[in-house]
């Protein structure tokens, strides 16, 4: 096999139908790119490893990972990722939902525009059920206001990014669809680009309304990392001091009361709540300091960097 210049990553999950028409579809559409298509299987209980195995013979661009259980989606991802070896990464799903021949037209269009990414818009999309259509547009709106990145369609199983930007990516629960704003803070340029949806013809959606609310846990996290990856003390700093302040306010005001009026502070629930706001003051402080220290000793001793290079004269 000549060297690949796309890495093409697909999770797989009991897409044994698809598995050969993928295949036969990339070496069809993809005829004048030199491709590795790596194919990974998700823990599948029906043929698809045994799919994939009978491609490989037939098709020599073809890479199986097997992964020892159903780790979901977005680790399966992350095997593709690191396994890749082009200069250009490509993720997409093996529902046949997606047009590889869009894959030359995200290429030329990064190339163009000197970008990073490119992710997937969906304009006309295929899907019929409102548990696809309903649950997607309710995540995207989420995402866009909350991330400040502007995405028409963040679950867009269309997706491609220089091999770099692949590989610095960490992602874990469903943060698959997060991929933009999660680049976003490695420093990559962002473009979107129209691509074609087609219905589904085997196989079965595993997305639903209930996967909405997973995205909304792992959106706080990602919120997260957008803002106080690299400086937590930031976040619980100033609520632990307000909160510090806020307490010894009130335990000073109650102390000028007993002292100047007599107050009988053992029934005024004011002592309670000022001595609660202190200790909770001291414990947000705290734990931000310590988060602080550790992030700062991650980066000393693993010898990563808090920015990203995208050149440098030699």
């Amino acid at each position: 096999m000549a060297e690949a210049l796309i890495s093409i990553v697909v999770p797989l999950y009991e897409e044994e139908e698809n598995v050969p028409l993928l295949v036969a579809e990339m070496a069809d559409k993809l005829a004048d790119i030199a491709y590795e298509l790596i194919l990974v299987d998700d823990g599948s209980d029906d043929g698809t490893v045994e799919a994939v195995k009978k491609a490989r013979e037939s098709d020599d661009r073809v890479v199986l990972i097997q992964l020892r259980r159903n780790f979901g989606q977005t680790a399966a991802m992350s095997a593709g990722f690191d396994r890749a070896q082009g200069k250009y990464v490509v993720y997409m799903d093996g529902d046949l939902q997606t047009d590889p021949a869009d894959i030359p037209k995200l290429l030329e269009r990064l190339k163009k525009d000197n970008l990073d990414m490119v992710n997937g818009w969906r304009k006309d999309r295929q899907d019929a059920s409102v548990s696809r259509n309903l649950p997607s547009k309710i995540a995207n709106a989420l995402i866009r206001s909350s991330t400040n990145v502007r995405m028409h369609d963040y679950g867009c199983p269309m997706k491609l990014m220089r091999a770099d930007v692949a590989k610095n990516l960490r992602i874990y629960g469903e943060q698959h669809r997060f991929l933009p704003a999660l680049a976003s803070l490695y420093g990559a340029k962002l473009g979107e680009e129209v691509v074609t949806h087609r219905a589904r013809q085997f196989g079965e959606s595993k997305y639903g309304i209930g996967r909405t609310v997973r995205v909304v846990v792992d959106l706080l996290l990602v919120l997260f990392f957008q803002r106080f990856t690299d400086r937590p003390l930031q976040l619980f700093g100033p609520a632990g001091l307000i909160a510090l302040a806020s307490g010894l306010f009130i335990d000073l005001w109650l102390t000028m009361d007993k002292l100047i009026f007599g107050a009988d502070l053992a029934a005024r629930p004011m002592l309670q709540l000022g001595s609660l706001l202190i200790v909770t003051g001291i414990l947000l402080f705290g734990i931000g300091l310590m988060l602080e220290m550790q992030a700062r000793t991650y980066y000393e001793a693993t010898g990563r960097r808090h920015y990203s290079v995208r050149d440098e004269d030699e």
